[in-house]
Parts: C-alpha cells; structure tokens; sequence
C-alpha cells in the first residue's frame, strides 16, 4: 500500500505512550490542516447518528486516501512498535460517524473483539461542553476523568483495549465528526461487527425515511 500522506506517524512515533490506568495515548494535529480540509471535502455526508461501515456510505478520494493510509502496513508497524504487539494478520474495520443524539457516550470499555481502537477526530472547531471524550478511572463516575479530549483538529487517540479502558462523553446532540479504526482478535469477530454495524445503518435509513429527522 502506498506511503502515508495525510497521517503524521513521525507525531505519533514522537508521543509517549501512557500505560496506567490502561495503556493510551492523544496525538494532537495527527492529521494537518491542509489534509484535513481535503479529507472534509470528501468527507461521508452523514445525516442520523451511530456508526457506519465505510462501505455503506459514499465519500471522496480524499477520504478513500485516509482510509489506504490506516490499512497501510506503515500504520501498523508504527502501532505494533508503540504497543509492543504483533499484529500482523489481525484482520481490521473501519466505522464513520457523521453526527451524535443525546444518548451517545454512555461509559463503557469497548468489546472483547476489539484489540486497539483509533479514533481520528475531523471537526474543525469545538466549543461545546458536550462531545469531549473522556478517558475514565472507574464505570460509574463520568467525572472520574484521566483525560478529557476535545474532538477536533485532526486529533487521534488511540488505546489497547482492556476491562478497565473506560470511556464516555457528556451527552451532545449535533454533527460530530469521528473515524474509528480497529484492530480485532478475529475474523468471526469482524464478520459479527460488520453485521451488527450493517443492521444498525439500514435500520436507520429506513427510520428516516419513516420519520425524517427524528433517526
């Protein structure tokens, strides 16, 4: 696959990895202003809120070179080197939201499937309380905050999925604009996701069509 061009992993390389309470880290402007003013050009249009599999959705080239860079065997060797995992073989899915309702957010630590999660955040600006991501100490305390990451700006977390990876967001109702990347244990596992992520977006797009603007 072809050489990144839109994802700074020298930024990446360069942040150190934070290993307690779980292993994470934020990588401010991982993707640069001119690339992410092109990435948003082509960017899913996106009117209901959930997650959508990229192959569900149209979008640009732009957006189809962000997604070449993440499968790319660079992205993963700079993953691998960071976590120190191999995850050579590990089968991958991409999801797309486009917009939050009000109850998104809720804490949780991802599933068991999920080896690493990357989530790269496109929105321009931020200035809204709600939508911050949380990274969280405990499952019940959403003031409990390690860190809080404003979702914008090109902005990438990442983190090694565990028990206690908490994560959540003060509810936000809006256009919020995030890629999710992961690496899965299996391929049973992507086949489930990719189902279940399937379901939920035609489900929605019959739901708008039923009651426009309610889905």
């Amino acid at each position: 696959m072809q050489t990144a061009n839109y994802l700074r992993l020298e930024a990446f390389r360069a942040t150190p990895l934070v290993t307690e309470p779980f292993q994470h880290l934020i990588v401010p402007g991982f993707i640069g202003p001119a690339a992410l003013a092109a990435i948003n050009a082509d960017y899913p249009n996106i009117s209901s809120s959930g997650s959508f599999p990229v192959d569900q959705v149209s979008f640009g080239p732009a957006f189809q070179t962000l997604l070449d860079e993440l499968e790319s065997d660079e992205f993963r060797a700079a993953f691998e080197e960071k976590f120190g995992i191999d995850l050579s073989g590990r089968p991958t899915v991409t999801t797309v939201r486009g917009r939050c309702d009000g109850g998104d957010g809720k804490i949780h630590t991802d599933s068991t499937s999920k080896i690493i999660t990357v989530l790269i955040y496109t929105n321009e600006t931020w200035d809204r309380a709600g939508g911050r991501l949380r990274l969280l100490r405990s499952a019940h305390d959403l003031n409990d905050i390690i860190v809080e990451v404003p979702p914008v700006s090109g902005t990438m977390l990442a983190f090694k999925r565990s028990d206690n990876s908490w994560h959540g967001h003060e509810p936000f109702a809006g256009e919020r604009r995030v890629i999710q990347f992961n690496w899965l244990t299996s391929q049973g596992n992507r086949q489930i996701a990719m189902l279940r992520h399937h379901t939920s977006a035609s489900f929605k797009r019959v739901l708008q069509m039923i009651l426009p603007g309610r889905a």
